[in-house]
């Protein structure tokens, strides 16, 4: 008899369809693309704090904005490039 863990556990397994797995190369493939947009992300990071020693207060809250802004775009694109080699699998 199965307790209601394993039962549970049946149903999210049928529920998530099958398992893609990334092959060595795919896996190589994703880690470049992290390590490339955390570089990005640290320069445009970098930037701005250059940008924001020398700007008066109000400036700085735009560049703030600026900066949250950036790393959104920058993670949607890091997102999207990872996606493209999980749908290759």
């Amino acid at each position: 008899m199965k307790s209601a863990y394993e039962i549970a556990m049946e149903r999210m397994k049928a529920a998530s369809g099958p398992q893609k797995k990334l092959s060595d190369a795919q896996k190589k493939r994703v880690a470049e693309i992290e390590k490339k947009y955390a570089a990005k992300i640290a320069e445009a990071k970098l930037t701005l704090e250059a940008k924001v020693v020398g700007a008066p207060h109000d400036e700085r809250e735009k560049l703030q904005a600026e900066l949250v802004r950036d790393v959104a775009r920058l993670e949607e694109k890091l997102a999207a490039e990872k996606e493209a080699v999980w749908n290759e699998a």
